[in-house]
């Protein structure tokens, strides 16, 4: 018998393998190992797991049903509240959430929720099982706007009710942020984000792409010329950040958001493409987010030497650990406590180096975690041909800007409510990184489904 005490280990490419490829990083659990993994849950009664996760999954019955053998039993149960298992299994922060609630990691490590979500997920879409949807329409038309996280979410929740729903994407492929911002070696787009998005089509959800909501049509359009009742805007955050220092407009300057769009989405990392893409020989990355692992691991992966550069210490890094920890394994350098301060060009405009320089934690800032404060003096470069800047998107103003009596704030976010997904024009709902910034796929998740509680309270409220 296993160590109660600790998780059963997973399987994952060798560091020195997957720094050459693009194929998924960790393999997941086979059946038997689920079954042993799943027995290490104590089946608390007041389930604090379940508190943790965004969307509410009935952690303790899906694990039983692991327990016993009953995989599609277990895909049911966490098909009530989630759509895309297979995705979250893959790139939720479970440490923080489910994981980080779980009773058995009190004396030991937490039972492995994500990894037997995965598991449970990539047996329904091996086996080809069939989501429950509704067995009869209400007549109700329904808009959502973006194919990403929230917005199939939504979709899936409201399909489930009997809403007839259409999603329109602005980009040729579905998926939003699942697509072009996660790499293929964490986030397989076929294998998993394809499929997952097949499962939602299968409950009856439409879908429309190269719709660009605010040039092709309007939200107002959309209510007022083809006879949606409501919208929900869940169109993400996908207008970059930049520092405003010196040098940031040279050749071979990306940010992230661009960087990975034409890596994953335009297939850059194969040779059979023809997308243009700087790989660079010397990557600096700035940031310390999952994205800034993503283009650092992607950079990699293209043939380049990586180094990270983020002002605070390791125990400030946003990043999860499960990713630092895979980024270190491959050879990524991480310069922390550092700064860039200007990007330093050759005669022809080309990228040379970056100055950057060191910092020291002072006082803690609004966030709670202690202010970076520049070292004078310390200045020194690293060379480098290509930079690329992680430090977090804002929504593109684009559909607020084209929908009357949309409200919203300084950071240009659509205000709404965090129960229902309400904004301040009647009909219209919005969730996840449009109304947050730049956030989790299951925080983006969690806001779908409030969405579609919303919207389903609304238009049933108006039929009384």
């Amino acid at each position: 018998m296993a160590d109660v005490l600790k998780k059963v280990p997973v399987r994952e490419q060798d560091a020195k393998v997957r720094a050459t490829n693009f194929d998924e990083v960790c393999l997941g659990y086979n059946k038997e190992e689920a079954m042993e993994e799943a027995t290490r849950c104590l089946n608390c009664k007041n389930a604090k797991c379940v508190d943790g996760c965004p969307v509410s999954i009935d952690i303790p019955a899906f694990i039983h049903e692991v327990k016993e053998g009953n995989i599609e039993e277990a895909y049911k149960v966490i098909g009530k509240s989630s759509a895309l298992p297979a995705i979250c299994g893959r790139v939720c922060p479970q440490e923080s959430q489910c994981e980080g609630k779980c009773i058995r990691g009190i004396k030991g490590e937490p039972v492995s929720i994500g990894k037997l979500e995965r598991f449970v997920a990539d047996y329904a879409l091996e086996n080809d099982i069939k989501p429950v949807g509704a067995e009869t329409k209400n007549g109700h038309k329904v808009a959502v706007i973006g194919s990403g996280p929230s917005g199939l979410t939504c979709a899936g929740d409201l399909a489930k009710k009997g809403y007839d729903v259409t999603v329109f994407e602005a980009l040729h492929e579905l998926g939003g942020v699942l697509v072009y911002g996660i790499p293929e070696f964490r986030l397989p787009k076929e294998k998993v984000v394809a499929k997952e998005i097949e499962k939602v089509k299968e409950l009856g959800v439409k879908f429309e792409t190269n719709v660009v909501i605010g040039k092709s049509t309007t939200i107002d359009q959309l209510m007022e010329d083809e006879g949606f009742e409501a919208v929900f805007i869940g169109s993400g955050a996908g207008l970059p950040m930049f520092m405003g220092i010196p040098g940031e407009n040279s050749n071979g300057v990306f940010s992230a958001n661009e960087y990975l769009t034409r890596s994953n989405l335009m297939k850059a990392f194969d040779d059979s493409y023809d997308t243009p893409i700087i790989a660079g020989k010397k990557v600096a990355v700035v940031g310390g987010g999952n994205v800034a692992m993503d283009a650092a691991r992607t950079a990699l992966r293209l043939g380049a030497d990586v180094h990270i550069i983020y002002r605070r210490s390791e125990a400030e890094l946003p990043a999860r650990v499960e990713e630092v920890h895979h980024a270190k394994e491959e050879g990524v350098v991480f310069n922390l406590l550092t700064n860039p301060k200007k990007i330093n060009v050759d005669e022809n405009g080309n990228i040379s180096s970056v100055t950057v320089i060191k910092m020291e934690l002072g006082e803690p800032d609004a966030s709670g975690r202690r202010r970076p404060v520049e070292i004078p003096g310390s200045e020194y470069d690293i060379q480098v041909d290509t930079v690329i800047m992680a430090l977090g998107t804002s929504p593109n103003p684009l559909i607020s800007s084209t929908t009357k009596g949309l409200e919203t704030n300084r950071r240009k976010c659509i205000v709404a409510d965090e129960d229902n997904g309400q904004t301040s024009k009647e009909g219209v709902f919005a969730g996840g990184d449009a109304v947050t910034g730049a956030a989790t796929v299951i925080l983006a998740m969690g806001a779908g489904k409030a969405g579609a509680k919303g919207i389903d309270e609304y238009l049933k409220s108006k039929e009384n």
